[in-house]
């Protein structure tokens, strides 16, 4: 059973098991120190029996879940998420395993702390400072209501700080944590973050309030056009389509070219598909299917293409107020 192997030998067994290209995938991720005895673990791997296989694969996807789970909600949320799906016995051997990862969350103590105290800690630090703790916080929905309590002119610059940020070191964070610690008396340490960034700073807008939002993008129009592009080409992606509601899913569609829509759902989820189709009439609907199905095969630049002019017809409708996205704890209210 795979719960008698160690760890290398389950790495051997899901790369061998996973096929050459995605085991060279995986290596180029490995540390070098790793990759020797790994690679001898897998050379000895000579029959592998299916249930093993199985077993490894199995731990593999519910530690995936887990690290999911944890990554949207803290530690509380992974463990009832985990119990739920897989009874409380197999969430607790999952989550022994990624005690570490629990352990090393950044700024996890955050999750359970007022927007308005947060800020009140940090209206007197440097941007910088409040940049990095921001892309930092546990949600990008924290994050967003500490970003409402800045002045509108700060707004902006910690937009920009949080779009160019990439890397943090260990020894910034390990000083913000100890400044933190001091005044909020709970702090967790991070050995290392890749934080930031310009799909970060979207994240944060996208569940910010309308005036965080417009006010951040106008003023990053006068001072970083590229930049306020690249954001809103974020803000909404295709795969949103299903945040919005009935209606407005109707009035998107009378709005694109079916051409565009047939390519768009080429390269959709299911989901995402029916959705659309169920605000079709049943003849469209049944059309626009048969294009589906006669269509030549399409390069994936091609159907990215079209489903940009449909998030391009949405932002539209969107900017004419005929229809409303619903982002983070939006309060305006539609009449």
């Amino acid at each position: 059973m795979a719960t008698t192997l160690e760890g290398r030998q389950k790495a051997a067994i899901l790369c061998v098991t996973l096929g050459a290209e995605a085991a060279a995938q995986i290596l180029r991720h490995v540390p070098e120190d790793v990759i020797e005895p790994l690679t001898v673990e897998m050379a000895r791997m000579q029959n592998i029996d299916h249930e093993t296989a199985k077993d490894v694969l199995e731990e593999v996807v519910d530690l995936s879940f887990a690290h999911g789970y944890l990554a949207e909600g803290g530690a509380s949320f992974a463990r009832t998420a985990l119990e739920k799906a897989l009874g409380p016995i197999r969430a607790a051997e999952i989550l022994h395993k990624l005690s570490a990862a629990i352990e090393a969350t950044p700024l996890e103590f955050l999750r359970r702390s007022p927007p308005d105290q947060i800020w009140a800690f940090l209206r007197n630090e440097n941007p910088q400072t409040i940049a990095v703790v921001l892309a930092n916080v546990p949600a990008p929905d924290l994050a967003a209501k500490v970003m409402r309590f800045a002045p509108p002119e700060l707004q902006a610059e910690l937009a920009e700080r949080i779009a160019g940020m990439e890397q943090i070191s260990p020894e910034i964070l390990k000083e913000i944590a100890r400044m933190l610690k001091v005044k909020l008396d709970a702090i967790v340490t991070h050995e290392y973050a890749t934080s930031g960034g310009v799909n970060s700073l979207a994240a944060i807008l996208n569940a910010a309030d309308r005036g965080v939002e417009r006010n951040v993008l106008e003023q990053l129009e006068k001072t970083n056009p590229e930049l306020a592009n690249e954001i809103r080409a974020l803000m909404f992606v295709f795969e949103d389509i299903l945040k919005l509601d009935d209606r407005s899913i109707q009035l998107v569609l009378k709005d694109v070219d079916t051409k565009d829509l047939a390519l768009a759902l080429r390269g959709a989820k299911e989901d995402v598909s029916e959705r659309i189709m169920s605000n079709m009439s049943s003849r469209g609907a049944e059309m626009l299917r048969e294009e589906m199905e006669f269509m030549q095969p399409q390069r994936r630049r091609v159907i990215e293409e079209a489903q940009t002019k449909i998030v391009a017809a949405v932002r539209k409708l969107e900017e004419a107020g005929e229809i409303v996205i619903s982002r983070g704890n939006d309060d305006e209210i539609v009449v």
